[in-house]
């Protein structure tokens, strides 16, 4: 049965348009309690792992970050309970994000310590674009991420000749220098080609020979030559490309967003966007 067909009982689109939407005052309050919450859990972790704070206020923040968890594992729920195609939002970004913000609390039961992982819970301040309406920084970001892709290939090639290089010299400079000046093997002569092909220089070795520092040279002012090429390739991607405006409805069924500003239908499931409110762009 196509998903279109499949209506949503009044309460779950009720729940839907809470939890998804922000289009509506409680849409919207309840998506800025949300990232109030995921920014308060995220401070309390990262409290935690400070020895003074966590020597006083220690079981006050595994507390707090119970109770986050436990809200947060009860909104994964709702949200699975108030779409029509549960799949769809569980096997999508936010849907592996919200899983994973949750797993952490509970593998650290087994696992002391497992618990640092809740940072990844960050990830969901992302929604802060759909929430506080910034449909244009959504757009922006498809822009980039279409144009990664498209020139994936491209950059492929590019890292492929960066490894062969800092290969290649490493070996070279492993010949020149020797164990007398800390390049002792040539792996750790390709990780000093590596932190002197990208400029960051951490000075812990460093050719001291005549020859050595010729090719160090060489490849510091290579470092900078090839600093544009990526930057190039995703530009060159990004001007070839032209985007329509988008909003951010989500889908009842699949709960995915991004569809163009005139649909009616879901372009991902074809499910009948909600037709109770306008398509708004933000």
């Amino acid at each position: 049965m196509n998903a279109s067909d499949t209506a949503l009982a009044p309460w779950r689109q009720r729940l839907h348009e809470i939890i998804f939407e922000a289009d509506t005052p409680a849409g919207k309050a309840f998506d800025i309690c949300l990232l109030l919450f995921i920014m308060l859990s995220i401070a309390a972790v990262m409290m935690e792992s400070v020895a003074g704070i966590e020597a006083v206020y220690g079981p006050q923040l595994r507390i707090a970050e119970w109770v986050f968890t436990i809200l947060f594992s009860i909104e994964y729920l709702l949200r699975i309970v108030s779409i029509g195609r549960p799949r769809g939002y569980i096997l999508s970004f936010f849907g592996m994000v919200d899983l994973l913000s949750v797993l952490p609390s509970y593998i650290s039961v087994l696992v002391p310590g497992a618990q640092s992982l809740l940072l990844i819970r960050v990830l969901r301040l992302l929604r802060a674009f759909r929430v506080l309406k910034l449909a244009n920084f959504v757009h922006d970001a498809d822009e980039l991420s279409a144009a990664l892709h498209a020139s994936r290939r491209k950059i492929l090639v590019f890292v492929s000749t960066i490894i062969t290089v800092v290969i290649v010299v490493g070996a070279i400079m492993y010949l020149i220098e020797g164990e007398a000046s800390g390049f002792t093997s040539i792996p750790k002569s390709v990780y000093w080609a590596i932190v002197t092909l990208t400029t960051v220089g951490y000075g812990d070795i460093a050719p001291v020979t005549v020859p050595g520092r010729f090719l160090a040279a060489c490849l510091m002012v290579t470092g900078y030559g090839i600093i544009a090429v990526p930057t190039g390739i995703v530009t060159a991607e990004l001007t070839m490309k032209k985007f329509s405006k988008i909003n951010t409805q989500s889908c009842e069924q699949c709960s995915r967003e991004g569809h163009d500003m005139d649909a009616r239908c879901c372009k991902y499931c074809g499910a009948e966007l909600n037709p109770r409110k306008p398509v708004s762009s933000g």
